[in-house]
């Protein structure tokens, strides 16, 4: 009897884990510490995360989940709301537009196709941050964050495939 009262909240959490990571993910990158004394920008772990879920899982990664995970790195790192949250939704429609081609890849490309979703999320925050700050900002700590970002991806896609196939995937027939 307690195994039949405990699986809602193990359901619960399952489905929630995606949006959870994402969002310590965006805590643990802004938080006031840096192992390089500031020479290299930190990743956008949450992107990754937001990625990796919404080509493997979309349904436990929704739109309204990346929203609140981008308002919450704008509000973190001290940027204009909304932001984030709209380069991330960008990315999100980019990648349920093309998760036939994207699933597909595997090693390189899979890092490529990573880093294209993240060329329109970066192109999307841009733009915006050219309308808000109305000139046109530097591109190049853009596109360090980027890169820092493309290079950590394959470190958190083994890390989410190892939680897919063990955690959320084990769940699945159950959820």
């Amino acid at each position: 009897m307690i195994d039949r009262f405990s699986l809602p909240l193990g359901r619960m959490f399952i489905t929630s884990l995606p949006v959870l990571l994402a969002l310590l993910a965006v805590i643990l990158v802004n938080l006031p510490i840096s192992l390089t004394g500031g020479l290299v920008p930190a990743p956008l772990l949450a992107f990754a995360c937001i990625y990796f879920w919404a080509l493997m899982r979309p349904d436990l990664m929704p739109p309204i989940a990346m929203l609140i995970i981008g308002l919450l790195e704008d509000l973190l790192s001290g940027g204009p709301p909304g932001l984030w949250a709209a380069g991330f939704l960008a990315a999100y429609t980019f990648t349920d537009r093309q998760r036939e081609a994207l699933e597909g890849l595997s090693g390189i490309g899979a890092v490529l196709g990573f880093a294209a979703a993240l060329s329109v999320a970066g192109v999307v925050v841009y733009a915006l941050a050219s309308v808000v700050y109305w000139r046109l900002p530097p591109v190049g700590p853009l596109l360090l964050t980027s890169a820092v970002t493309v290079v950590f991806y394959p470190l958190v896609a083994i890390f989410l495939g190892w939680l897919q196939r063990r955690v959320v995937g084990a769940m699945r027939g159950t959820l």
